[in-house]
């Protein structure tokens, strides 16, 4: 069975990435899921110098392994201040100091969503460019305009929208 790792670049508790990143995996056919919870990998704000004390902390190395496990991830952007989130930025950071190419080639689907019309589109430009960089390979992108009235009881209720998501999950399930 494939398996999937779905997160949200947030650590907001009622994270609209994370129910878009729960509902896209949802959509994979015979896929073992894994959801993380970025609250559930607290880490230290990175620097130089806790990293030459202390070294990469174990909650860097452990989300490492979920994505050296998997064979494909779902992954919905928060957008602050038309970036990562500092939380996802954080742990970017210290993955990235202990593997660069942190995702290990894995096919990746890539969204972002927000309440606002653009739908964190320039956060999901920023990974765009950035995450190949780290061995990311994205097969498909998605953004999610207006959250409130397009997604309610977990599902996109915008048919039009909807479609445009299953055709994404489709071109990612054919890489898988």
């Amino acid at each position: 069975m494939t398996k999937i790792l779905a997160f949200a670049g947030s650590n907001s508790k009622d994270s609209i990435n994370k129910q878009l990143a729960v509902y896209a995996s949802g959509l994979i056919e015979d896929a073992d899921v894994t959801v993380l919870d970025l609250n559930d990998f607290e880490l230290p704000i990175f620097s130089k110098h806790y990293e030459k004390s202390h070294g990469v902390p174990e909650n860097a190395m452990s989300f490492l392994n979920y994505i050296k496990q998997s064979d494909g991830i779902v992954l919905s952007l928060a957008e602050n201040n038309a970036a990562y989130s500092a939380v996802f930025k954080n742990l970017f950071d210290w993955m990235s100091r202990a593997e660069a190419k942190l995702f290990y080639g894995k096919p990746m689907l890539l969204m972002a969503t927000s309440p606002g019309r653009r739908g964190g589109i320039s956060v999901l430009t920023m990974a765009k460019e950035r995450f190949p960089r780290h061995d990311a390979q994205i097969v498909a992108d998605f953004s999610l305009p207006s959250f409130e009235s397009n997604f309610s009881n977990g599902e996109i209720t915008n048919p039009d929208l909807d479609n445009e998501l299953k055709r994404k999950v489709e071109l990612f399930e054919k890489q898988l």
